[in-house]
């Protein structure tokens, strides 16, 4: 029996930590993300080149995927909707339209869709089936400059919740959690900090963030969602804080 790693985004920062986590626990693992890593340690990584905004290829690519894989082989099936942008840095009415949708194609629609096909296309199986939507604490906490992103993962929480109270009445039900990573040392990261001021309030506590030498690892935070996909402690439908972990 074989445990799987469905992942977008795993090429690179937070989804890089989580692959590695996974990669040596003995997970196969599936990536989806717009670019490949060429690094050795992906060599036994399926990887994907995909634009996770274009729904119809992304829906295609699941399909394919999940028909190739044996059901009656597999222990348990994960899903990491880990993909995200923080899009452009700005109050609402300097961004553009086509900017808007960009962010919440890749942030709230790819999720969705991706949950709903791994559901669809899963519901018959028997093994354990998990979905983890990598949130924010941006979900609920006002960041002015950050009006996108916020309601993207305001609505990634919501979506967790509202589909894991969904799955309590099916037969084989996945669970589905949210994940918060905290502050994490990423490319994300640096493009706060090379973020006007007057675009993003905030900007001096990310600043110093970085001074103080207080982002987290992605490794560190690949190991511990790996932990928290395995627990037995953790309800359905739960928003989860690594840091409390």
């Amino acid at each position: 029996m074989k445990n799987v790693l469905i992942i977008t985004g795993g090429n690179k920062g937070i989804g890089k930590g989580i692959v590695e986590a996974y990669q040596t626990n003995g997970f196969e693992i599936l990536s989806l993300a717009r670019t490949k890593n060429n690094d050795p340690s992906y060599k036994q990584i399926t990887q994907i080149a995909i634009d996770l905004n274009e729904v119809d290829k992304l829906e295609k690519c699941l399909i394919d995927l999940i028909k190739q894989l044996d059901e009656t082989t597999i222990e348990k099936i994960t899903l990491i909707n880990n993909a995200g942008t923080l899009g452009k840095i700005s109050t609402l009415e300097n961004i553009q339209p086509q900017d808007i949708a960009k962010t919440v194609n890749l942030n709230t629609i790819a999720p969705l869709v991706l949950s709903s096909l791994f559901l669809s296309l899963t519901k018959s199986w028997v093994c354990k089936k998990s979905i983890i939507n990598i949130s924010s604490g941006a979900a609920y906490k006002t960041y002015p400059g950050w009006s996108v992103y916020c309601a993207t993962k305001a609505a990634i929480d919501m979506m967790t919740k509202t589909v894991a109270a969904e799955q309590e009445t099916k037969t084989n039900p996945a669970k589905i959690i949210a994940v918060y990573p905290g502050v994490v040392d990423t490319e994300m990261q640096t493009k706060i900090r090379a973020t006007e001021k007057e675009n993003f309030a905030s900007l001096d506590r990310f600043l110093e963030l970085k001074a103080s030498n207080s982002l987290a690892n992605p490794s560190t935070v690949g190991k511990k969602i790996f932990e928290i996909d395995h627990s037995t402690n953790i309800e359905n439908g739960a928003l989860v804080n690594v840091n409390d972990i």
